[in-house]
């Protein structure tokens, strides 16, 4: 599994204002390889270098390989759109590889900047430190510019642990309940809901009002509900790995890539909000990552129809669902909470999974299954 671990700069002003306008020449040139990848239709990252690295190179002073790694940041971004042009911001991140970027021990970055080189110091936490002394550090990295201070974030590769026990731990992850696992346990959003409501409550009072105490004001907000949320994350992630390794078991989670474009039709107005600060994007990498250096096995498993499938008899119906909360079994009549039920049938999944010898999942996100359950994502 890839891990990605932030090491903050302590450049010099003089660097500062090197890496800042080097930063910003990059994602200019980004700007306009897109827009020439737009005008001429081409998306192929081979055939865009080929169409824009002399005149890239010469218009922007960007070396050799600062302009490859400019066209590798839009060809990524048309791999996920080729309909809509890209814009990058002019403080983007800038992505580096082993031939503009190396570590001189282990507290200087050395940086080719439009300036040359810029031996820049560097600190990190005891975790980070440990994780590189582990594993070392793998590929590229990207400079990071966030309210006036410089980060690299570099990545490790963790080895993937060793085959789990027999069982698994079912996870369902949800808007009302953040998660359920298959044991019974419920992690509820109401906090997270709660803090969201409060802090659009007042960033909505603040900016009717604009004076310039108020935007002071939104400023020092700025970040306070993604914070609260990461953390709250944080926190469930880590008791149900604790839970999955205290009892030997592995870990099963749904695939939901592209759960929002799927279900953004058939949110209701007054959701819309909530459905779109759904964080189980960050949940899901949290529980992967601590799950992986934990030493516990992370399953994919397809997520379709896992709200609608009665755990007892098998049977699938929409009608299953009573409603958000609850399971009631047309069929059988088997009655069950409705997110513990979708747990049961995740980790029931992962053990034919395990004996099917399918691949398991050591990196999130992944975009190997297809397919969707509507009626859990959006909480109807």
């Amino acid at each position: 599994m890839k891990l990605t671990l932030t090491l903050k700069l302590l450049p010099s002003p003089a660097q500062s204002a090197a890496l800042l306008h080097t930063m910003e020449r990059f994602n200019a040139a980004c700007n306009d390889i897109a827009a020439t990848a737009a005008r001429q239709q081409v998306f192929n990252t081979v055939k865009l270098q080929t169409l824009v690295y002399a005149d890239i190179r010469a218009r922007f002073g960007l070396s050799a390989q600062m302009t490859v790694r400019a066209v590798g940041k839009v060809g990524d971004a048309y791999k996920r759109d080729k309909i809509h042009p890209p814009t990058f911001r002019p403080h983007g991140a800038m992505i580096y590889d082993e031939r503009i970027l190396s570590f001189k021990g282990l507290d200087t970055a050395s940086l080719l900047t439009l300036q040359g080189r810029q031996l820049v110091k560097f600190i990190m936490g005891g975790y980070q430190r440990e994780r590189i002394a582990a594993y070392g550090i793998r590929g590229q990295a990207d400079l990071l510019y966030r309210q006036g201070t410089f980060y690299l974030a570099v990545v490790v590769e963790v080895p993937e642990p060793p085959s789990a026990g027999d069982d698994f731990l079912g996870v369902d992850l949800g808007i009302v309940n953040l998660a359920t696992d298959s044991d019974g346990e419920s992690y509820s959003g109401a906090a997270v809901e709660r803090n969201r409501r409060i802090h659009t409550h007042r960033r909505r009072n603040l900016q009717r009002k604009g004076t310039r105490s108020a935007k002071r004001k939104l400023r020092k907000l700025a970040g306070q509900q993604r914070r609260f949320q990461a953390n709250t994350n944080h926190l469930i992630s880590k008791r149900i790995v604790r839970k999955a390794q205290d009892t030997q078991r592995g870990i099963a989670l749904e695939e939901l890539t592209g759960i929002r474009q799927r279900t953004e039709k058939t949110v209701r107005t007054r959701q819309r909000a909530r459905h779109a600060n759904w964080g189980f994007y960050q949940l899901k990498t949290f529980i992967a990552y601590k799950a992986i250096l934990a030493g516990v096995r992370v399953q994919a498993i397809d997520p379709r129809n896992t709200s609608r499938l009665c755990q007892s008899c098998g049977h699938i119906a929409k009608e299953n669902r009573q409603s958000q909360s609850q399971f009631l079994c047309v069929q059988c009549g088997f009655a069950a909470p409705a997110d513990h039920n979708a747990a049961v049938n995740i980790r029931q999944r992962a053990l034919i999974a395990r004996v099917g010898v399918i691949q398991p999942m050591v990196s999130l996100p992944a975009d190997t299954v297809s397919g969707g359950d509507q009626g859990q994502a959006t909480g109807l």
